[in-house]
């Protein structure tokens, strides 16, 4: 199994009818080539998730596709099939960013300002803006000064304020990043079934699987300014193609052939592994524990092996102590094969 047959199969997009897109799109800065795409399209009323890492230039691909800031870029934004300059997308995509920019004035005010700035009289932009308020759950406090709200009220703000101008594309840059976690998950519920209602075609750039798992169908895995693996998310956060998507998806731990006796490289998610006493049944991997780290619900064991240090995660307290033998075991179902990439 090569890494180029996996990898270009890996981002072959299925067949849709593009809201927006690029061909061939290149953004550099300083001489160093950021982000390289050749092809990726998101359909009308479709949630595309693009999940990297830090620096693997994903608020890059954003800003690319709808021509937000000065970027030295290469290659075609399509929108609706067609290539478009900035003119055509700035009537047709609105963006909400990590940090809600919310001006002076009540919640209202700022929520009808999208669509003021489009030109549209202040009493109508506030007719407009309205619904969108009571469907992201903040019709409420539309008298409240905006600049009073907590964190999770602020950005619900600013998603109306986007969705109010009744965008063809909208860009999400990480807008769940700073809210804690029950927050998060309420806001990703409401936002889900706003969305499924609309022609929209939404791309969401996060770190965070729990986000693509909560509102997007596809998911692009972006590695060092390439897309890497493109699908399904279910299968795309359950199939990594190589080890960098492994990694990033949650399968931290790496297993060569010369550990494993397969003629391929697996990953196992640390829950799927287990370090114990004995001889269990399904692969084991000998080794010293590390280090044991109390996780409020569970214990997580590091153990020194021949594949390097592995992350087991186990529920209660009950973990050898550091410094004694321990067998990481994971059943064979909880294998995934993977390439290396090509590098």
């Amino acid at each position: 199994m090569t890494s180029r047959s996996v990898t270009s199969r890996s981002v072959t997009s299925r067949s849709v009818t593009s809201r927006i897109g690029c061909r061939d799109l290149r953004v550099s800065a300083h001489g160093r080539e950021l982000l390289q795409v050749p092809e990726l399209d998101v359909a009308a009323g479709e949630v595309l998730a693009v999940l990297g890492p830090n620096g693997a230039g994903k608020s890059t691909l954003l800003r690319a596709l709808g021509h937000l800031g000065g970027l030295h870029r290469g290659g075609d934004v399509l929108l609706d099939g067609r290539p478009a300059g900035s003119r055509d997308l700035r009537s047709a995509v609105a963006a909400v960013l990590q940090r809600p920019i919310l001006r002076h004035g009540t919640v209202a005010a700022n929520a009808a300002t999208g669509l003021q700035l489009r030109g549209v009289g202040r009493g109508e932009a506030r007719r407009r803006s309205a619904p969108w308020l009571d469907a992201l759950g903040v019709g409420h406090l539309a008298t409240r000064p905006a600049r009073t709200l907590s964190g999770g009220e602020a950005q619900r703000v600013a998603i109306a304020r986007a969705l109010a101008v009744s965008p063809r594309v909208l860009l999400l840059d990480e807008p769940f990043a700073g809210l804690d976690a029950t927050t998060r998950a309420d806001l990703l519920a409401d936002l889900r079934v706003v969305l499924d209602g609309l022609d929209t075609a939404t791309v969401l750039v996060t770190h965070d699987r729990d986000e693509a798992v909560a509102l997007a169908g596809r998911t692009a895995l972006l590695v060092a300014g390439r897309i890497r693996q493109l699908g399904a998310t279910e299968r795309v956060l359950d199939r990594p193609v190589d080890v960098d998507c492994a990694r990033l998806v949650g399968f931290t731990n790496v297993l060569p052939p010369a550990v494993t006796g397969r003629p391929d490289v697996c990953v196992a998610r640390p829950e799927h592994c287990s370090a114990v006493n004995g001889r269990p049944a399904g692969l084991r991997i000998p080794g010293t524990v590390r280090r044991v780290v109390p996780l409020g619900g569970g214990t997580r064991v590091d153990v020194d092996t021949a594949a390097g240090t592995l992350a087991c995660l186990a529920p209660g307290s009950d973990a050898p102590p550091p410094g004694h033998a321990a067998v990481v075991t994971v059943a064979d179902q909880h294998l995934r094969r993977v390439c290396e990439p090509a590098r």
